[in-house]
């Protein structure tokens, strides 16, 4: 993958143009979910937000060739269907030519960087619609965190609706990750209570002038098939932290991924970082989940 990575840098040196080329060639497949009804999304737009951090390793994700490596492997596993990340991030996949037939989501607002005194301002730092559209991929992911005490998430929230309603002007898909946050110890931390994630779903379906393309992205929760009652909106799990229990965590996707709306998985740092080191067997387990 070094390798690699030197032509990469030589096109983006030399060449730059050879980004949109590789997006305009790309095949893309005729429809976003698979044959079974389901989807399953390898996530890698946590740097572009400054979360590097995997477990006890603060810069796991810093190594951008290690990274690729096990983009490259989770990609090629059977029963994968595509990727969400940031522009850069995408563009290195498109240049290894690892796109072909992938469901491709860009990665919207990456301005609320972790750790900083802003980090509820999720500013869109990154995709927008037109540009999602004119690559010929099939999404925008955002992220929307309601803050109940920081006047940030009035911006945010505004910026989300608008984001939502440009995405499905293109017919593409609004993939929206809600949460409601609080500070804790100078920290911006998730309310993952049933309650809170429930509040947070009925705010999200409601964004933008549309919600016919508008997708969640949701935690595994107690009380969830109470939780997902609160839209009818398509939901997609999200992988979470990484954890050396990973036992656990595949059994309350297993049991979340039977629930009537829940369309597949959006998993990355638990599949592209497991404690034992093997991507492919991660991933394997996490496809015979979401395949049934």
């Amino acid at each position: 993958m070094r390798d690699q990575l030197r032509d990469i840098l030589d096109v983006r040196t030399q060449r730059p143009q050879a980004i949109a080329e590789a997006a305009a060639r790309r095949g893309r497949r005729a429809g976003l979910l698979g044959d079974d009804g389901q989807l399953f999304i390898i996530a890698a737009d946590h740097p572009a937000r400054g979360a590097l951090r995997v477990a006890e390793r603060p810069m796991a994700m810093a190594d951008r060739a290690g990274l690729l490596e096990r983009m490259s492997v989770a990609l090629g596993r059977p029963g994968v269907d595509g990727v969400l990340a940031a522009a850069d991030i995408i563009e290195d996949l498109l240049l290894l030519g690892l796109l072909d037939d992938k469901v491709v989501i860009g990665s919207m607002n990456r301005g609320g960087l972790a750790g900083t005194a802003f980090e509820i301002d999720d500013r869109f730092t990154g995709y927008d619609a037109a540009t999602i559209a004119r690559m010929n991929f099939d999404g925008g992911k955002m992220l929307f965190r309601i803050a109940p005490d920081d006047p940030a998430t009035a911006q945010t929230m505004e910026s989300c609706a608008r984001a939502v309603s440009d995405l499905a002007m293109h017919g593409l898909i609004a993939m929206v990750e809600p949460f409601i946050a609080h500070r804790v110890d100078g920290r911006v931390r998730n309310d993952l209570s049933p309650e809170a994630v429930t509040r947070s779903i009925a705010v999200a379906a409601g964004l933008g002038t549309t919600s016919a393309y508008t997708w969640l992205k949701l935690p595994v929760v107690d009380d969830m098939e109470q939780v997902l009652a609160a839209s009818t909106l398509p939901a997609l799990l999200l992988g979470g932290e990484v954890t050396a229990d990973t036992g656990a965590v595949f059994e309350r996707w297993r049991k979340a991924l039977r629930m009537p709306s829940v369309r597949g998985l959006v998993a990355g740092r638990t599949l592209l970082f497991p404690p034992d080191g093997d991507v492919a067997a991660a991933v394997d387990a996490a496809v015979s989940l979401v395949r049934g």
